[in-house]
Protein backbone atom coordinates (compact mmCIF):
# COMPACT_ATOMS: atom_id res chain seq x y z
CA UNK A 1 0.00 0.00 0.00
CA UNK A 2 3.07 2.31 1.12
CA UNK A 3 4.86 1.42 -2.52
CA UNK A 4 1.36 2.46 -4.50
CA UNK A 5 0.85 5.37 -2.36
CA UNK A 6 4.52 6.92 -3.10
CA UNK A 7 3.93 5.73 -6.68
CA UNK A 8 0.82 7.94 -6.92
CA UNK A 9 2.88 10.85 -5.55
CA UNK A 10 5.37 10.24 -7.90
CA UNK A 11 3.18 10.68 -10.65
CA UNK A 12 1.42 13.55 -9.16
CA UNK A 13 4.73 15.30 -9.38
CA UNK A 14 5.97 14.54 -12.72
CA UNK A 15 2.09 15.61 -14.44
CA UNK A 16 3.15 18.92 -12.34
CA UNK A 17 6.77 19.03 -13.96
CA UNK A 18 5.24 18.75 -17.57
CA UNK A 19 3.28 21.71 -16.72
CA UNK A 20 5.72 23.72 -15.17
CA UNK A 21 7.92 23.15 -18.07
CA UNK A 22 5.29 24.17 -20.69
CA UNK A 23 4.57 27.10 -18.13
CA UNK A 24 7.79 28.33 -18.44
CA UNK A 25 8.58 27.90 -22.23
CA UNK A 26 10.24 30.87 -23.38
CA UNK A 27 7.97 32.64 -25.68
CA UNK A 28 8.48 31.62 -29.49
CA UNK A 29 7.51 34.99 -30.96
CA UNK A 30 10.60 36.37 -32.97
CA UNK A 31 10.99 39.85 -33.04
CA UNK A 32 14.23 40.39 -36.05
CA UNK A 33 17.28 42.25 -34.53
CA UNK A 34 15.21 42.39 -31.07
CA UNK A 35 15.01 38.43 -30.04
CA UNK A 36 18.37 36.49 -29.68
CA UNK A 37 19.50 34.06 -32.08
CA UNK A 38 22.09 32.24 -30.15
CA UNK A 39 24.26 29.87 -32.36
CA UNK A 40 23.72 26.55 -30.81
CA UNK A 41 22.27 25.29 -27.96
CA UNK A 42 19.78 22.39 -26.56
CA UNK A 43 16.13 21.61 -27.09
CA UNK A 44 14.84 20.50 -24.06
CA UNK A 45 11.01 19.64 -24.22
CA UNK A 46 8.93 18.39 -21.20
CA UNK A 47 10.05 14.84 -21.55
CA UNK A 48 13.16 15.68 -20.94
CA UNK A 49 12.99 17.75 -17.80
CA UNK A 50 10.74 15.21 -16.68
CA UNK A 51 13.40 12.85 -17.10
CA UNK A 52 15.83 14.90 -14.80
CA UNK A 53 13.26 15.06 -12.19
CA UNK A 54 12.30 11.26 -12.28
CA UNK A 55 16.31 10.34 -11.76
CA UNK A 56 16.17 13.14 -9.12
CA UNK A 57 13.62 11.70 -7.24
CA UNK A 58 14.75 8.09 -7.16
CA UNK A 59 17.91 9.11 -5.77
CA UNK A 60 20.02 7.86 -8.88
CA UNK A 61 22.70 10.30 -8.16
CA UNK A 62 25.89 8.36 -9.44
CA UNK A 63 26.27 6.04 -12.79
CA UNK A 64 23.37 3.22 -12.73
CA UNK A 65 20.77 2.02 -14.55
CA UNK A 66 20.22 4.83 -16.74
CA UNK A 67 23.66 5.58 -18.09
CA UNK A 68 23.73 1.35 -18.94
CA UNK A 69 20.89 2.07 -20.51
CA UNK A 70 22.42 4.79 -22.34
CA UNK A 71 25.64 3.05 -23.44
CA UNK A 72 23.68 -0.12 -24.61
CA UNK A 73 21.37 2.37 -26.86
CA UNK A 74 23.76 4.84 -28.05
CA UNK A 75 26.42 1.70 -29.20
CA UNK A 76 23.23 0.48 -30.94
CA UNK A 77 22.87 3.44 -33.05
CA UNK A 78 26.38 4.19 -33.49
CA UNK A 79 27.13 0.99 -34.69
CA UNK A 80 30.07 0.55 -32.55
CA UNK A 81 30.07 -2.83 -29.91
CA UNK A 82 30.97 -0.76 -26.65
CA UNK A 83 30.25 2.81 -25.41
CA UNK A 84 31.29 4.08 -22.69
CA UNK A 85 29.54 7.17 -20.97
CA UNK A 86 32.28 9.73 -19.01
CA UNK A 87 31.70 13.53 -17.75
CA UNK A 88 32.25 15.27 -21.60
CA UNK A 89 33.44 15.13 -24.89
CA UNK A 90 37.02 16.81 -23.45
CA UNK A 91 37.23 13.64 -21.42
CA UNK A 92 36.20 11.02 -23.53
CA UNK A 93 39.28 12.80 -26.13
CA UNK A 94 41.56 12.23 -22.79
CA UNK A 95 40.80 8.84 -22.54
CA UNK A 96 40.63 7.89 -26.38
CA UNK A 97 44.20 8.76 -26.61
CA UNK A 98 45.37 7.76 -23.25
CA UNK A 99 43.60 4.08 -24.25
CA UNK A 100 46.52 3.85 -26.49
CA UNK A 101 49.19 4.30 -24.21
CA UNK A 102 48.16 1.38 -22.51
CA UNK A 103 50.90 -1.25 -21.19
CA UNK A 104 48.04 -3.88 -22.23
CA UNK A 105 48.93 -2.99 -25.97
CA UNK A 106 52.47 -4.84 -25.53
CA UNK A 107 54.27 -3.60 -28.51
CA UNK A 108 51.44 -1.13 -30.34
CA UNK A 109 51.78 1.33 -27.44
CA UNK A 110 52.29 5.04 -28.02
CA UNK A 111 54.37 5.85 -26.04
CA UNK A 112 56.69 9.87 -25.39
CA UNK A 113 57.58 10.98 -28.15
CA UNK A 114 55.54 8.94 -30.96
CA UNK A 115 53.79 11.48 -33.20
CA UNK A 116 49.96 11.84 -33.89
CA UNK A 117 48.91 13.67 -36.63
CA UNK A 118 46.52 16.11 -36.50
CA UNK A 119 45.13 19.12 -37.43
CA UNK A 120 46.11 22.92 -36.46
CA UNK A 121 42.49 24.89 -37.17
CA UNK A 122 40.37 22.93 -34.58
CA UNK A 123 39.03 22.75 -30.71
CA UNK A 124 41.95 22.53 -28.09
CA UNK A 125 40.81 19.37 -26.40
CA UNK A 126 41.03 17.21 -30.04
CA UNK A 127 45.16 18.19 -29.29
CA UNK A 128 45.46 18.29 -25.99
CA UNK A 129 45.28 14.41 -25.29
CA UNK A 130 48.27 14.06 -27.41
CA UNK A 131 50.42 16.62 -25.63
CA UNK A 132 49.42 15.11 -22.05
CA UNK A 133 50.46 11.82 -22.89
CA UNK A 134 53.33 13.46 -23.61
CA UNK A 135 53.19 12.71 -27.62
CA UNK A 136 53.87 15.17 -30.45
CA UNK A 137 51.12 16.74 -32.48
CA UNK A 138 52.07 16.53 -36.25
CA UNK A 139 49.55 19.34 -37.60
CA UNK A 140 48.72 19.37 -41.07
CA UNK A 141 46.19 22.39 -43.18
CA UNK A 142 42.99 22.12 -43.91
CA UNK A 143 40.67 23.55 -46.73
CA UNK A 144 38.56 26.57 -46.96
CA UNK A 145 35.60 25.52 -48.23
CA UNK A 146 35.11 22.43 -46.18
CA UNK A 147 37.19 22.97 -43.07
CA UNK A 148 38.72 19.63 -43.09
CA UNK A 149 42.16 18.32 -43.70
CA UNK A 150 42.46 16.20 -46.52
CA UNK A 151 43.96 12.21 -47.13
CA UNK A 152 46.88 13.33 -49.18
CA UNK A 153 48.27 15.88 -47.07
CA UNK A 154 47.76 13.23 -43.94
CA UNK A 155 49.62 10.92 -45.85
CA UNK A 156 52.39 13.64 -46.22
CA UNK A 157 52.73 13.47 -43.02
CA UNK A 158 53.15 10.12 -42.00
CA UNK A 159 56.61 10.14 -40.53
CA UNK A 160 59.31 7.21 -38.97
CA UNK A 161 57.86 7.89 -35.31
CA UNK A 162 53.90 8.71 -36.59
CA UNK A 163 51.82 5.78 -34.51
CA UNK A 164 48.29 7.77 -34.37
CA UNK A 165 45.89 10.16 -36.52
CA UNK A 166 43.55 11.96 -34.67
CA UNK A 167 41.04 14.43 -36.23
CA UNK A 168 37.79 15.73 -35.77
CA UNK A 169 34.83 15.92 -38.47
CA UNK A 170 35.19 19.80 -38.91
CA UNK A 171 31.45 21.35 -37.71
CA UNK A 172 29.83 18.25 -38.37
CA UNK A 173 31.29 17.77 -41.64
CA UNK A 174 32.98 14.71 -42.22
CA UNK A 175 36.85 14.49 -43.61
CA UNK A 176 37.55 11.85 -46.06
CA UNK A 177 37.54 9.26 -43.17
CA UNK A 178 37.05 6.34 -45.24
CA UNK A 179 40.73 7.06 -47.11
CA UNK A 180 42.38 8.27 -43.56
CA UNK A 181 41.29 4.91 -42.48
CA UNK A 182 42.70 3.43 -44.93
CA UNK A 183 46.52 5.29 -44.81
CA UNK A 184 46.09 4.12 -41.03
CA UNK A 185 45.03 0.45 -41.96
CA UNK A 186 48.49 0.60 -44.49
CA UNK A 187 50.95 2.52 -41.60
CA UNK A 188 50.23 0.17 -38.96
CA UNK A 189 48.66 3.39 -37.51
CA UNK A 190 45.66 4.14 -34.97
CA UNK A 191 42.92 6.31 -35.80
CA UNK A 192 40.63 8.37 -33.47
CA UNK A 193 37.88 9.89 -34.43
CA UNK A 194 36.21 12.89 -32.82
CA UNK A 195 32.88 12.49 -33.87
CA UNK A 196 31.68 15.73 -31.32
CA UNK A 197 30.54 17.78 -33.61
CA UNK A 198 29.15 15.22 -35.99
CA UNK A 199 26.93 12.62 -34.40
CA UNK A 200 24.35 11.38 -38.02
CA UNK A 201 26.92 12.17 -40.04
CA UNK A 202 27.38 9.95 -42.76
CA UNK A 203 30.56 9.14 -45.21
CA UNK A 204 29.87 7.18 -48.10
CA UNK A 205 27.02 6.56 -47.12
CA UNK A 206 28.24 5.08 -43.49
CA UNK A 207 28.04 6.92 -40.31
CA UNK A 208 31.02 8.79 -39.18
CA UNK A 209 32.20 7.44 -36.11
CA UNK A 210 32.73 3.66 -37.08
CA UNK A 211 35.98 4.09 -39.41
CA UNK A 212 38.13 4.54 -36.59
CA UNK A 213 39.58 2.48 -33.53
CA UNK A 214 38.08 4.70 -31.42
CA UNK A 215 35.71 7.17 -31.27
CA UNK A 216 34.53 10.13 -29.29
CA UNK A 217 31.49 12.02 -28.69
CA UNK A 218 30.57 15.16 -26.98
CA UNK A 219 26.93 15.90 -25.31
CA UNK A 220 27.75 19.44 -24.17
CA UNK A 221 24.23 21.82 -24.71
CA UNK A 222 25.81 23.32 -27.74
CA UNK A 223 26.03 19.47 -29.52
CA UNK A 224 23.60 17.48 -31.22
CA UNK A 225 22.19 15.54 -28.33
CA UNK A 226 22.73 17.37 -24.72
CA UNK A 227 23.06 15.72 -21.18
CA UNK A 228 24.25 19.18 -19.89
CA UNK A 229 27.86 18.14 -19.62
CA UNK A 230 28.99 14.46 -20.85
CA UNK A 231 30.66 12.29 -23.22
CA UNK A 232 31.58 9.43 -24.77
CA UNK A 233 33.76 7.05 -25.92
CA UNK A 234 33.00 4.13 -28.71
CA UNK A 235 34.83 1.44 -30.06
CA UNK A 236 33.89 -2.17 -31.68
CA UNK A 237 37.60 -3.17 -30.43
CA UNK A 238 36.84 -4.92 -27.24
CA UNK A 239 40.03 -5.10 -25.46
CA UNK A 240 40.44 -1.10 -26.38
CA UNK A 241 36.94 -0.90 -24.75
CA UNK A 242 38.48 -2.79 -21.73
CA UNK A 243 41.49 -0.48 -21.38
CA UNK A 244 39.21 2.94 -21.51
CA UNK A 245 37.07 1.67 -19.11
CA UNK A 246 40.02 0.83 -16.89
CA UNK A 247 41.49 4.50 -17.29
CA UNK A 248 37.41 6.53 -17.03
CA UNK A 249 36.99 4.07 -13.55
CA UNK A 250 39.97 4.99 -11.43
CA UNK A 251 42.42 2.55 -13.35
CA UNK A 252 41.21 -0.71 -11.81
CA UNK A 253 41.38 -3.92 -13.05
CA UNK A 254 38.19 -5.07 -12.12
CA UNK A 255 35.06 -4.81 -14.11
CA UNK A 256 32.37 -5.42 -12.04
CA UNK A 257 30.11 -2.26 -11.51
CA UNK A 258 30.81 -0.16 -8.07
CA UNK A 259 27.20 -1.85 -6.59
CA UNK A 260 28.86 -5.53 -7.26
CA UNK A 261 30.97 -7.83 -5.20
CA UNK A 262 31.73 -10.79 -7.79
CA UNK A 263 30.42 -10.60 -10.59
CA UNK A 264 33.15 -12.89 -11.97
CA UNK A 265 33.26 -15.01 -8.95
CA UNK A 266 36.91 -14.99 -8.96
CA UNK A 267 37.02 -11.69 -6.35
CA UNK A 268 39.79 -12.86 -3.79
CA UNK A 269 41.39 -15.23 -6.57
CA UNK A 270 44.11 -12.52 -8.46
CA UNK A 271 47.87 -12.55 -7.62
CA UNK A 272 48.76 -9.02 -9.99
CA UNK A 273 51.34 -7.07 -9.89
CA UNK A 274 53.52 -7.98 -6.59
CA UNK A 275 50.22 -7.81 -4.54
CA UNK A 276 49.61 -11.17 -2.13
CA UNK A 277 47.54 -13.64 -3.64
CA UNK A 278 43.67 -13.00 -2.95
CA UNK A 279 44.65 -9.22 -2.82
CA UNK A 280 40.55 -7.67 -3.38
CA UNK A 281 39.89 -7.58 -6.81
CA UNK A 282 37.90 -4.36 -6.90
CA UNK A 283 41.37 -2.71 -5.48
CA UNK A 284 43.90 -3.50 -7.87
CA UNK A 285 44.72 -1.24 -10.34
CA UNK A 286 45.86 -2.14 -13.76
CA UNK A 287 46.26 1.70 -15.16
CA UNK A 288 46.83 4.85 -14.12
CA UNK A 289 42.99 6.46 -14.54
CA UNK A 290 40.97 8.66 -13.68
CA UNK A 291 37.47 9.17 -12.11
CA UNK A 292 35.51 10.60 -15.03
CA UNK A 293 32.31 8.56 -15.10
CA UNK A 294 28.88 10.32 -15.29
CA UNK A 295 25.73 10.59 -13.51
CA UNK A 296 22.52 8.64 -14.26
CA UNK A 297 20.99 12.27 -13.91
CA UNK A 298 22.80 12.89 -16.99
CA UNK A 299 22.18 9.79 -18.43
CA UNK A 300 18.35 10.15 -17.98
CA UNK A 301 18.32 13.36 -20.06
CA UNK A 302 20.66 11.69 -22.83
CA UNK A 303 17.64 8.90 -23.15
CA UNK A 304 15.17 11.44 -24.41
CA UNK A 305 17.58 13.42 -26.19
CA UNK A 306 18.60 9.83 -28.01
CA UNK A 307 14.49 9.72 -29.21
CA UNK A 308 15.19 12.60 -31.15
CA UNK A 309 18.52 12.48 -32.59
CA UNK A 310 16.90 11.44 -36.27
CA UNK A 311 14.74 15.09 -36.36
CA UNK A 312 17.05 16.59 -34.65
CA UNK A 313 19.41 16.12 -37.68
CA UNK A 314 17.36 16.24 -39.98
CA UNK A 315 16.18 20.29 -38.56
CA UNK A 316 20.43 20.85 -38.98
CA UNK A 317 20.56 19.71 -42.55
CA UNK A 318 17.54 22.00 -42.89
CA UNK A 319 18.74 24.90 -41.50
CA UNK A 320 21.92 24.63 -42.99
CA UNK A 321 20.64 24.16 -46.63
CA UNK A 322 18.36 27.46 -46.34
CA UNK A 323 21.18 29.39 -45.26
CA UNK A 324 23.44 27.89 -48.02
CA UNK A 325 20.52 28.40 -51.10
CA UNK A 326 19.79 31.97 -49.39
CA UNK A 327 23.85 33.27 -49.12
CA UNK A 328 24.28 31.64 -52.84
CA UNK A 329 26.32 34.17 -54.93
CA UNK A 330 27.00 36.95 -52.48
CA UNK A 331 30.24 38.51 -52.97
CA UNK A 332 33.36 38.52 -50.65
CA UNK A 333 32.18 35.34 -48.69
CA UNK A 334 33.54 31.62 -48.99
CA UNK A 335 30.58 29.27 -48.43
CA UNK A 336 31.05 26.07 -46.99
CA UNK A 337 30.83 22.67 -48.76
CA UNK A 338 29.91 19.22 -47.65
CA UNK A 339 32.80 17.32 -48.45
CA UNK A 340 32.49 14.92 -51.25
CA UNK A 341 30.67 11.67 -50.89
CA UNK A 342 28.91 12.98 -47.55
CA UNK A 343 25.90 13.91 -46.18
CA UNK A 344 26.86 16.12 -42.88
CA UNK A 345 24.47 16.86 -39.30
CA UNK A 346 25.67 20.15 -39.55
CA UNK A 347 26.79 22.02 -36.12
CA UNK A 348 27.19 25.24 -37.73
CA UNK A 349 27.37 26.99 -40.73
CA UNK A 350 30.67 28.70 -41.44
CA UNK A 351 32.03 31.82 -43.67
CA UNK A 352 35.10 33.39 -44.95
CA UNK A 353 35.47 36.52 -45.67
CA UNK A 354 37.52 36.47 -48.71
CA UNK A 355 41.24 38.01 -47.84
CA UNK A 356 40.66 40.51 -50.75
CA UNK A 357 36.90 41.90 -49.39
CA UNK A 358 36.97 45.29 -48.41
CA UNK A 359 35.48 44.68 -45.26
CA UNK A 360 37.08 41.95 -42.07
CA UNK A 361 35.34 39.46 -40.21
CA UNK A 362 35.03 41.76 -37.04
CA UNK A 363 32.96 44.15 -39.36
CA UNK A 364 30.63 41.44 -40.20
CA UNK A 365 30.80 39.93 -36.87
CA UNK A 366 29.90 43.34 -35.27
CA UNK A 367 26.92 43.74 -37.63
CA UNK A 368 25.52 40.67 -36.86
CA UNK A 369 25.93 40.72 -33.21
CA UNK A 370 24.43 44.47 -33.24
CA UNK A 371 21.33 42.54 -34.76
CA UNK A 372 21.23 39.89 -32.16
CA UNK A 373 22.49 36.89 -34.28
CA UNK A 374 25.41 35.21 -32.19
CA UNK A 375 28.28 34.46 -33.80
CA UNK A 376 31.35 31.98 -32.87
CA UNK A 377 35.38 31.64 -34.65
CA UNK A 378 36.34 28.69 -35.83
CA UNK A 379 37.10 27.64 -32.31
CA UNK A 380 40.82 28.00 -31.52
CA UNK A 381 42.00 29.09 -35.26
CA UNK A 382 45.10 27.88 -35.98
CA UNK A 383 46.23 26.31 -32.78
CA UNK A 384 50.06 26.83 -32.89
CA UNK A 385 49.42 30.52 -32.64
CA UNK A 386 48.14 29.88 -29.36
CA UNK A 387 49.15 31.43 -26.37
CA UNK A 388 48.92 27.41 -24.85
CA UNK A 389 51.03 26.10 -27.56
CA UNK A 390 53.92 28.64 -28.72
CA UNK A 391 56.52 26.42 -26.80
CA UNK A 392 54.78 23.37 -27.07
CA UNK A 393 56.84 20.43 -29.03
CA UNK A 394 55.25 19.70 -32.39
CA UNK A 395 56.38 19.35 -35.95
CA UNK A 396 54.65 20.94 -39.09
CA UNK A 397 53.94 19.74 -42.36
CA UNK A 398 53.51 22.06 -45.38
CA UNK A 399 52.20 25.41 -45.09
CA UNK A 400 49.29 26.26 -42.35
CA UNK A 401 48.09 29.26 -44.71
CA UNK A 402 44.17 28.11 -44.72
CA UNK A 403 44.47 27.82 -40.74
CA UNK A 404 46.23 31.00 -41.06
CA UNK A 405 42.96 32.55 -42.72
CA UNK A 406 40.91 30.81 -40.50
CA UNK A 407 42.00 32.38 -37.43
CA UNK A 408 41.79 36.04 -39.33
CA UNK A 409 38.66 35.79 -41.57
CA UNK A 410 36.20 32.96 -40.44
CA UNK A 411 32.96 32.21 -38.08
CA UNK A 412 30.28 30.38 -37.79
CA UNK A 413 26.39 31.12 -37.06
CA UNK A 414 23.77 28.43 -36.12
CA UNK A 415 21.58 25.81 -37.66
CA UNK A 416 21.05 23.84 -34.30
CA UNK A 417 17.13 22.66 -34.38
CA UNK A 418 15.82 25.64 -32.14
CA UNK A 419 16.17 27.66 -35.01
CA UNK A 420 13.46 28.66 -37.15
CA UNK A 421 13.28 29.35 -41.09
CA UNK A 422 12.33 32.71 -39.94
CA UNK A 423 15.44 33.01 -37.73
CA UNK A 424 17.85 31.73 -40.79
CA UNK A 425 15.62 34.03 -43.22
CA UNK A 426 16.42 37.40 -40.86
CA UNK A 427 20.49 35.85 -41.02
CA UNK A 428 20.59 35.62 -44.50
CA UNK A 429 18.78 39.19 -45.29
CA UNK A 430 21.19 40.74 -42.36
CA UNK A 431 24.52 39.44 -44.14
CA UNK A 432 23.34 40.46 -47.51
CA UNK A 433 22.08 43.97 -46.21
CA UNK A 434 26.02 44.14 -44.78
CA UNK A 435 27.44 43.31 -47.91
CA UNK A 436 25.66 45.65 -50.04
CA UNK A 437 26.92 48.58 -48.44
CA UNK A 438 30.11 47.87 -49.83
Amino acid sequence: MEAAKMSDTKARILDSVREYHLEKEPSREFVPGVSEIWPSGAVLEPADRVALVEAALDMRIAAGTSSRKFESRFARYMKRRKAHLVNSGSSANLLAMSALTSPHLEDRRLKPGDEVITVAAGFPTTVNPILQNGLIPVFVDVELKTYNTTAERIKAAVGPKTRAIMVAHALGNPFEVAEVAQIAEENDLFLVEDNCDAVGSLYNGQLTGTFGDLTTVSFYPAHHLTMGEGGCVLTSNLALARIVESLRDWGRDCWCEPGESDRCFKRFQYQLGTLPAGYDHKYIYSHIGYNLKATDLQAALGLTQLDKVDDFTAARRHNWQRLREGLEGVPHLILPEATLGSEPSWFGFVITVDPDAPFKRKELVNFLEERKIGTRNLFAGNLTRQPAYVDAPHRIVGDLTNSDIITEQTFWIGVYPGLTDEHTDFMTASIRDFVAGW
